[in-house]
């Protein structure tokens, strides 16, 4: 598979699918909120469409892969899954609370007390137009999920809605057993593979040596500023991204979206039944 996948993958964002969105066909030709007109979204939010899927990243060195990919990784898995979760996508936030890989060429950071109040606004905006469920997508972790996570408590007190954070790859874990037999890691065999998936060209196998890789340090144990290695293991000597082979990426790209979709409509299921979200 090429880069025509990554650009058929992107088209889907305009597509006005089939099934449920069928029902919104003549309001909304679009999932994504900046391209619907303010007619057209009132006439679907929330009385057809009460979720809604905020993508969060950041800018980050990831071994041999694009120093965006956690912003590739979200906007791929948003598009993928709003048809199925029946939600509309929200802009996506591209700059993060970096934290330790920081310092690398070509990274952003933003302190976590200018990020926090920027995400707690959004949050609420996305209250106020009339979402019932917010899905925070967040492709990265390290110091911006802790962050994330008391926003989501925050704002569903104070605006009475119901948010979910998502970590892909922790929240999937098992697919990267299921399909590499191995644990991944940070831009590991793992998320090397989502983004293999997305856009091969954004793979550099080329520049890939197992020098680069890294177990992670076990909590509490050390630790350094910058981070030595932004390729980090989960488990010592497996998810080296040695392998690139693409057929396997797809299918750990489309496994990893379904699990993320059952997972968020389940979540969504328990809010109803709960009579959480209407």
């Amino acid at each position: 598979m090429c880069a025509r996948f990554y650009m058929a993958l992107l088209a889907c964002w305009c597509f006005c699918p089939l099934g449920l969105a069928e029902e919104i066909s003549h309001v909304a030709p679009s999932r994504r909120l900046e391209e619907i007109n303010w007619m057209e979204f009132r006439q679907v939010v929330p009385g057809q469409i009460n979720t809604v899927l905020l993508t969060t990243g950041t800018m980050e060195a990831h071994g041999v892969i694009n120093n965006g990919a956690d912003n590739t990784a979200p906007l791929a898995m948003a598009a993928a899954i709003a048809e199925t979760t029946n939600a509309l996508i929200a802009p996506h936030i591209p700059y993060g609370v970096t934290g330790g890989l920081a310092p690398y060429p070509g990274n952003m950071h933003v302190p976590a007390e200018v990020y926090r109040p920027y995400v707690r606004s959004v949050l609420e905006g996305l209250a106020a137009m009339g979402f019932k469920n917010v899905v925070i997508l967040n492709g990265h972790g390290g110091p911006q999920t802790p962050v994330l996570n008391s926003l989501a408590e925050e704002v569903g007190l104070a605006r009475g809605v119901n948010i979910m954070v998502t970590n892909w790859w922790a929240a999937c874990s098992e697919v990267t057993q299921e399909v590499f037999g191995v644990e991944g890691g940070h831009a590991a065999i793992n998320e090397t593979a989502y983004v293999q998936a997305i856009n091969p060209s954004l793979v550099h196998k080329e520049l890939y040596s197992q020098s680069l890789a890294a177990p992670n340090p076990a909590p509490g144990s050390s630790f350094a500023f910058p981070n030595p290695s932004t390729i980090g293991l989960y488990k010592a000597g497996e998810g080296y991204p040695s392998d690139f082979d693409q057929s396997k990426a797809e299918e750990y790209f489309k496994k990893v979206n379904a699990c993320m979709a059952n997972l968020i409509k389940d979540t969504i299921r328990r809010w109803q039944e709960a009579e959480l979200a209407k």
